[in-house]
């Protein structure tokens, strides 16, 4: 009697053990960070960003102070303002000597009638000539003069569009639509280029990276539609579709998170399965793999 209860518990359990296959691969939900850093340098003087808050892409969401280079800005506005000034001083000198050359020609042309009549000499000719040839010296000369004032001013709007580049980058900008996972800096701090302000990830999609022995790899490939389980509670599992986004392309030690030492020393594939979040997936969260 006793042997036969004890077969039918073994039966029970081989039935119950059936029910509950174990899945292909198991891992961790991952997500794409970005950190977002300061491209100027001095005190952020705004800073509108709070952990879990959602961003859109190009969303202003801070200022660094911009004095010094607002200031600076001014400077060469004036400078630009002075040599505009010279500018016009020049092509003032110039329309002056090309009006000149005009009354001379007028000459030239008087003196050329008269000659032919004989009402004139060589020598007032010749003299008008030189007169013309030395106006065209001296627009040649203030023409070069000018070329040298247009290079210099074009200096300038070169520093002004430098200074207005340093300016737009005073303005924190999220690059990228997501959330806010970690906030590093604050109103009233002091920032630079390349400081870390806030942590951002498009929750939207996840990935799970899990393992794979060398066995399986021949029926895993790039955009196979997987099953992806979650716990729904602790009895009961939560089915998701995914698909394969990557696989490592050479083989690693098992990580040390696997309980055993046997299974942390057999050599395996890492495989990313890409899945729609529906708000209930998490970073880091557990996750099973069917393929």
């Amino acid at each position: 009697m006793r042997t036969l209860i004890l077969f039918i518990v073994l039966i029970g359990l081989v039935s119950c053990s059936n029910n509950d296959p174990l899945s292909d691969a198991y891992g961790n939900f991952e997500a794409v960070t970005v950190s977002v850093s300061a491209e100027a340098s001095g005190k952020i003087l705004e800073l509108k960003v709070e952990e879990g808050q959602d961003l859109q892409a190009g969303q202003l969401i801070g200022l660094v102070d911009t004095t010094d280079l607002f200031l600076k800005k001014l400077q060469i506005l004036a400078q630009r303002k002075s040599v505009a000034t010279r500018l016009s001083g020049v092509r003032g000198q110039i329309e002056v000597q090309e009006q000149q050359k005009i009354n001379l020609l007028v000459v030239k042309n008087r003196i050329t009638r008269l000659l032919a009549d004989k009402a004139a000499t060589p020598k007032q000719l010749d003299d008008i000539n030189g007169a013309v040839e030395l106006v065209d010296r001296q627009v040649s000369s203030i023409k070069t003069q000018n070329d040298g004032i247009i290079e210099e001013q074009e200096v300038i709007n070169r520093q002004i569009a430098q200074v207005n580049e340093s300016i737009s980058k005073c303005y924190l900008k999220n690059p990228a639509v997501g959330t806010v996972l970690v906030k590093y800096a604050e109103a009233g701090e002091i920032t630079a280029p390349g400081k870390p302000v806030y942590k951002i990830a498009d929750l939207s999609e996840l990935e799970l990276k899990v393992y794979i022995s060398g066995n399986q790899l021949p029926t895993v490939k790039i955009g196979q539609k997987v099953s992806v389980l979650i716990d729904k509670d602790q009895k009961s599992n939560r089915k998701l579709e995914g698909s394969v986004s990557w696989i490592s392309p050479k083989a690693e030690f098992t990580p040390k998170i696997i309980q055993t030492k046997e299974e942390r020393v057999n050599l395996v594939y890492a495989v990313k399965v890409r899945v729609k979040n529906d708000g209930s997936l998490k970073i880091a969260m557990p996750g099973e793999v069917n393929f």
